[in-house]
């Protein structure tokens, strides 16, 4: 499938999604958002895919937000369903049953900010800024900025954040817990990539055990998360990966994860 403001491709397993609007610093509008959403649903789809990254285009940004001029035209009903799809589309990309890594090169404001915590973790280039500034046109994040960012570094500061429309440099995100690693432009995407293609061969269904697990765990209190483990930890029992972790260890050999249940 050819795409106009999004590139994709397929490596070892691993998807690769690249925002490709870089004179517009990979700024979402309509049409970009509608390739993301195609993209999602094949990521879907293909079982060959098994960890997606998202990245951008260029050294300047992952995405620099929407694309401003959009809002011109927007009347209150425009502005109300423009934030329902994109709230939709941020839902897909998070429950995705693989992992989703966003690998941020560049400056990730307002919608990019709200796609890269839509994503299981972070990986971050020394040069990439974080921050939701819509405050600063009048507006507040729409697209699920307010609430995934106080769950990632706590009400307070979120509320700072989006109040101020101050930008994080990658060390002050990644001390607020909102990116796991940061590492120089120039090794970010190989380092992600290696951490990609090394979660592509592990057990499939124990991984998407670990996503649902942490994810429906985080919001209820702590025996019925434990609950929620215990019943997924059984479930990992219906793969073959299981009994092939076992064995592998045992026969001291690196294991071959298919993913698949057992007969």
């Amino acid at each position: 499938m050819s795409y106009e403001n999004i590139l994709f491709e397929v490596q070892a397993g691993v998807g690769i999604l690249t925002f490709n609007r870089p004179k517009a610093l990979n700024a979402l509008n309509p049409k970009t958002l509608e390739e993301l959403a195609e993209a999602i649903e094949r990521t879907a789809k293909d079982r060959d895919i098994r960890v997606l990254l998202l990245t951008g285009a260029g050294d300047k940004a992952f995405v620099a937000g929407a694309d401003i001029t959009e809002f011109q035209k927007m009347n209150p009903l425009e502005a109300l369903l423009f934030a329902e799809r994109g709230q939709e589309l941020f839902f897909q990309l998070e429950q995705l049953p693989i992992p989703v890594i966003a690998v941020v090169n560049g400056f990730a404001l307002g919608g990019g900010c709200e796609i890269a915590m839509s994503c299981d973790f972070i990986y971050a280039s020394e040069n990439a800024r974080f921050g939701q500034p819509e405050i600063n046109l009048g507006i507040i994040p729409g697209f699920g900025g307010t609430q995934r960012l106080s769950r990632l570094v706590g009400r307070a500061k979120a509320k700072e954040l989006c109040m101020t429309g101050e930008m994080l440099d990658a060390k002050q995100a990644k001390e607020l817990g909102l990116v796991a690693k940061v590492f120089p432009a120039d090794q970010l995407l190989v380092e992600s990539l290696k951490v990609a293609k090394a979660l592509a061969v592990k057990g499939q269904v124990a991984l998407r055990a670990i996503k649902q697990v942490v994810d429906r765990g985080y919001e209820v209190d702590l025996k019925s998360g434990c609950a929620l483990e215990a019943q997924a930890f059984a479930v990992c029992f219906t793969s073959r990966d299981a009994g092939e972790g076992v064995a592998a260890f045992l026969e001291k050999r690196k294991p071959n994860f298919q993913g698949s249940l057992k007969s």
